[in-house]
């Protein structure tokens, strides 16, 4: 709910509340932001700053900004913190508050930027400057978050460049650090941590679009938070482009924190008349650490962000055949991979690049939609009749928003392309994107990809976006809402569509892609041990039902590392299960293996998409899990192993304490070939471990490996349950685990009830 009082302003709900006031001077003082209060507790907030520090302060007469928590600042009034606001005026604006609206509901932007939906409040201050501008700040209550964006309208008579404008900007007491995401390429979701302190911290990407290097999510914690305890606030932005976000510490403690578009290079020409809106920033917190944040911010982003009609509807089981053929394919080999994949459990079949125009390779073709009959002597729609009689869904690959030069498309338009301004032409990838502000461009994609769509039945899109853009500011937004528009008019009239957004992997992993595609590949790195730590690093800000997780071919192409398939399946299972590589290359009892992974994850499939997700205490590696009506599903992923491994314990979370629970790990399988000369000593025959024999026997069998049984109350598991023996290096034995570098377990937990 939202209340008033006094010009005091408090937004709250049984999970989070805001509170702001006006001060004497038309200011927006900020008074609290966390647990929930009551409106008469504003002066338990206030801050009391006597005469100030010094002699600086605000125009004669004025209190002094400079020491208040802000909810919005203006350059040249005493206050010398960053500014959320930058015009081209001499004399900056001093906007003050006038006045206030509220709604029952979300506010529409109505520049086409995406926003969050659903069951809200909102709230509009109105405040006005002396030359005729006004600024209108909208606050919005969900039931686990609060967003924040701005909207400058210009009722001058002449034009104004908008040279930065925030989303939000908050001033906050307290002892904090700050994590962001970064990265590269294959390398995503690098954590980074920081006491913020007197030097600004600045997240920002200049790429033309979110990117891998700063992911735009970043959380701020107290010092001694735990994944468990503590104060922890996690802050993003719906938004897929230049981004930028920055924390300073005052000197006297405050804390300011803004968000919104990257500045450089920014100038936006407002006419008389007109207004700019900002994309919307959010903000959750949670007073039970990390694991509070993340449950907070899962909650809203499943709920608020998704597609609506993708609320809490089960992803398919895809095989995607790129690592597999990549341009290399016909339509019989396709076909052979589909019926394979069937076999296995998939219940979609995803074909990638390759299909359309001069496609062999990634230096042409981009831009053109005309079917390659070579490959595809049937097109499309032939496909997708084939895949559909095995009773397999048909999904396909694009990347509308790029052009090859050579391709029909550049070559009859080549003034449709972002080029350098010095006629240079600057290729990423051999490609050049399209100039989405330009409507043209934009209806070429339209009507193109729908087609394609609809011609091939298509029930699954793969939106691909392989280089980074060369366009800065002002340009570089007007691609984004070019995009915005694109894919609102192709997706929504099709809602049914699974879009999943990809950009060379994580490049665009924001919740502003989010709002039109349930799901994102999170990486191209289809390494196990890898992606999990991606997909660990992402479950801080994202939940488990947006990350496309596939497993692929060991040894691995990006790392040559040579992981379980046991492994491969279990850290996919922790996102939306797919698999991506040649099938024609399984052995009998990897068949089988994947054909247990696959029904094993359709059981547990709604639990593992929108269960509740926990990361979880171990003593080495990393554990997590997901958990809901009574049954919890634990994964534990180790790295290397180390000699004479002393016990290990699962700490699951959530159970209930006094309830008897049942522990069972999933039955896992070893291979014969990775003991070596270990078999010499346990077989009755002597083999050459790496002989005709032992390979022979490794196709088609496998030993069982020790599985753990307990039945305890939750209270005891939740202490640590004790698991089985590793591999110790004396010996064989039944109860042990018997397994080496890059292994891991997964437990289900469950009540009688269940």
């Amino acid at each position: 709910m939202i209340q008033i009082k006094n010009n005091v302003f408090l937004l709250k709900n049984e999970n989070i509340s805001y509170m702001f006031r006006v001060t004497k001077d038309g200011n927006l003082e900020h008074l609290h932001f966390g647990a929930p209060v009551e409106i008469d507790d504003e002066d338990a907030f206030a801050v009391r700053y006597g005469v100030g520090w010094g002699s600086t302060g605000g125009p004669e007469g004025e209190e002094f900004p400079m020491y208040l928590p802000m909810e919005w600042s203006s350059l040249g009034r005493g206050d010398y913190r960053e500014s959320p606001m930058e015009l081209d005026q001499e004399i900056p604006a001093a906007f003050k508050y006038t006045s206030y609206k509220e709604y029952d509901h979300t506010v529409a932007i109505e520049c086409g930027l995406p926003q969050a939906h659903g069951d809200a409040e909102t709230l509009e201050i109105i405040m006005t400057s002396p030359s005729q501008m006004s600024l209108h700040l909208f606050y919005t209550l969900f039931d686990t978050a609060v967003t924040r964006r701005a909207v400058f309208r210009n009722e001058t008579r002449r034009s104004i460049n908008v040279e930065k404008m925030m989303s939000s900007m908050m001033d906050i007491q307290g002892d904090y650090e700050i994590t962001t995401y970064n990265g590269a390429w294959i390398a995503e979701m690098q954590p980074y941590r920081a006491k913020v302190g007197m030097s600004g911290i600045v997240n920002e990407s200049t790429t033309g679009f979110s990117s891998a290097l700063h992911n735009p999510g970043f959380i701020l914690s107290e010092p001694d938070a735990t994944e468990t305890d503590g104060v922890v606030m996690g802050f993003n932005l719906i938004y897929s482009g230049n981004h930028y976000s920055r924390v300073q510490r005052s000197n006297e403690g405050l804390i300011r924190i803004v968000q919104g578009i990257s500045p450089v290079s920014f100038d936006w020409l407002l006419g008389p008349g007109k207004q700019f809106e900002t994309p919307e920033a959010v903000m959750v917190w949670s007073a039970s650490g990390f694991g509070g944040m993340s449950e907070n911010m899962h909650r809203f982003i499943n709920e608020h962000i998704i597609p609506q009609y993708w609320h809490n509807r089960e992803r398919p089981v895809l095989y995607n055949d790129w690592e597999g053929c990549m341009f290399d394919f016909t339509e019989s080999k396709l076909i052979s991979l589909a019926k394979k994949a069937k076999e296995l459990g998939c219940e979609l079949f995803v074909l990638d690049d390759g299909w359309f125009g001069e496609r062999n390779s990634d230096k042409a073709g981009l831009g053109d939609y005309n079917v390659n009959k070579k490959k595809l002597p049937n097109g499309l729609s032939g496909l997708q009749k084939k895949l559909g009689d095995l009773g397999l869904d048909f999904g396909l690959w694009f990347e509308p928003e790029a052009v090859n030069p050579d391709s029909d498309l550049f070559r009859k338009h080549p003034d449709w392309a972002i080029q350098s301004d010095d006629g240079v032409t600057v290729l990423g990838r051999n490609e050049l994107l399209l100039d989405l502000s330009l409507p043209e461009v934009r209806d070429y994609i339209v009507e193109n990809v729908s087609r394609c769509i609809d011609e091939g039945k298509v029930s699954y899109v793969k939106w691909d976006m392989n280089r980074h853009s060369t366009a800065l500011g002002a340009s570089a937004h007007r691609y984004i809402l070019g995009l915005y528009d694109v894919l609102r008019r192709i997706f929504g009239p099709r809602p049914e569509v699974l879009l999943e957004s990809c950009s060379s992997g994580g490049n665009r992993f924001d919740l502003g892609m989010l709002c039109f595609s349930p799901q994102i590949w999170a990486s191209d790195n289809t390494d196990a041990v890898e992606r999990c730590r991606i997909q660990y690093q992402l479950s801080y800000l994202y939940p488990l039902s947006t990350i496309g997780a596939h497993v692929s071919a060991a040894p691995h192409s990006q790392t040559l590392r040579d992981t379980p398939l046991s492994t491969r399946g279990n850290i996919s299972f922790f996102g939306l299960l797919g698999y991506e590589f040649d099938l024609a290359d399984l052995t009998p009892v990897e068949t089988d293996e994947i054909k247990n992974q696959i029904a094993f994850y359709k059981k547990y499939r709604n639990l593992f998409q929108f269960g509740s997700f926990r990361r979880l205490k171990a003593a080495e590696g990393i554990s997590m899990q997901v958990s809901g009506d009574g049954t919890a599903v634990a994964g534990l992923f180790h790295e290397l192993v180390h000699a004479a491994p002393g016990y290990e314990r699962l700490y699951p979370r959530g159970l209930d304490p006094k309830k008897v629970y049942s522990v069972l790990s999933r039955r896992q399988l070893l291979n014969a070939t990775k003991f070596g000369g270990l078999l010499r000593h346990v077989l009755p025959i002597r083999v050459k471990p790496d002989g005709a024999v032992v390979r022979t026997a490794g196709k088609i069998y496998r030993m069982n490996d020790a599985v753990r049984e307990c039945d305890a109350t939750g209270a005891a598991l939740m202490s640590g349950m004790s698991l089985n023996a590793r591999f110790m290096g004396t010996g064989y034995d039944p109860s042990m685990r018997m397994q080496g570098d890059f292994s891991s377990n997964i437990y289900v937990i469950t009540t009688e009830e269940t």
